[in-house]
């Protein structure tokens, strides 16, 4: 039974076989994936990519899954399914709050077919709203905190280069050049 969290997970995963999966035939080995995870979540201007481990063999219904902090394949995988679990580590938190394949779940994975898998955005939207799949097309990863922290220091305050992380319940201030590249829309 899905949750109201996660009501567009049979639509999210219809979609795919319909749109997705045809317009990218190529799979990666496991031995690939933490490289491709390392290179994806540092264009994306983040930092600390989730760990990729070896999905456990008895699984025989789950083909791959991921949170913050890991993301689980098989030995070989459609070159999607890494995008869509990089969403998912994305859309989550390092205590398991995730927005499952909701609309941020599904802007953020929007964001990696248009800029991995090269998929035109507006056929891509045209797709998910034939679909009846709600998106966010604005979406950014759930623990990046743009809001500037109450209690800074006065030289921090001061400082165009700091900006706020959310661990947690605790915000944190940190250099943007830890969240974001240079011209990254992240970087404010």
């Amino acid at each position: 039974m899905t949750d109201d969290r996660d009501r567009q997970r049979s639509k999210v995963y219809a979609w795919e076989e319909r749109f997705v999966a045809p317009l990218d035939p190529s799979s990666i080995m496991f031995a690939q994936a933490q490289g491709m995870v390392d290179a994806i979540w540092a264009e994306m201007g983040l930092r600390f990519p989730p760990k990729v481990e070896p999905l456990p063999r008895q699984a025989r219904s789950t083909v791959a899954d991921a949170n913050r902090l890991t993301i689980r394949l098989a030995d070989a995988s459609p070159s999607w399914w890494l995008l869509h679990e990089l969403a998912h580590a994305m859309t989550s938190t390092h205590d398991g709050r995730s927005d499952g394949h909701g609309p941020m779940f599904m802007g953020l994975y929007a964001q990696l077919l248009t800029r991995y898998l090269r998929v035109p955005s507006d056929a891509l939207l045209k797709s998910l709203h034939a679909a009846g799949i709600e998106i966010d097309i604005q979406a950014e990863p759930i623990f990046i905190d743009d809001a500037q922290p109450a209690q800074l220091s006065a030289s921090s305050a001061a400082s165009s280069d700091i900006c706020s992380a959310r661990d947690a319940d605790d915000i944190i201030a940190v250099p943007k050049c830890m969240l974001a590249r240079p011209g990254d829309r992240r970087s404010r």
